[in-house]
């Protein structure tokens, strides 16, 4: 994994190593931190797993809060926590909030502090269309074409 990931760090000076949250996983992340190489630690579905990732160095972890909530856990607890320790700490490392199923898991994932998101394409339009705006803008026209 090391190894990989040292050769697919020299690709570009923006590159950013995905691992595991496993054990190797954590040894590459803070061997990869003390060569200053950058790195996203996923599957990340614990407080304790992201402190672990913290520890070691990573700069972004990723909680998919989808696949907890699948299981009967809030998902978006874990973001709050993780958020918690990063800013109790002092660390720098960011959240990628990952497994996002709902414009609401995109609201509150931002209301409790991630710092990035991966969404799903078919979210987009959630994030500009609401029916109030519709509405508002059928106002604002049928008002604009009165006044001529």
């Amino acid at each position: 994994m090391l190894k990989e990931a040292l050769e697919i760090a020299e690709w570009a000076p923006n590159v950013v190593i995905k691992l595991p949250l496993t054990e190797d996983g954590l040894y590459a992340t803070h061997a990869l931190a003390e060569k200053g190489i950058k790195t996203n630690v996923t599957l990340v579905f614990s407080a304790a797993q992201g402190l672990m990732a913290v520890k070691a160095g990573s700069t972004f972890i990723s909680p998919f809060v989808g696949r907890l909530d699948d299981i009967g856990v809030e998902g978006l607890k874990l973001v709050r926590d993780l958020n918690a320790i990063i800013r109790n700490y002092g660390y720098s490392t960011e959240i990628i909030v990952a497994s996002i199923r709902h414009i609401g898991h995109l609201e509150q994932a931002a209301i409790a502090g991630a710092h990035i998101a991966t969404i799903p394409g078919s979210l987009l339009p959630s994030l500009w269309k609401h029916p109030l705006t519709d509405i508002g803008i059928e106002k604002f026209l049928s008002d604009w074409s009165k006044q001529k």
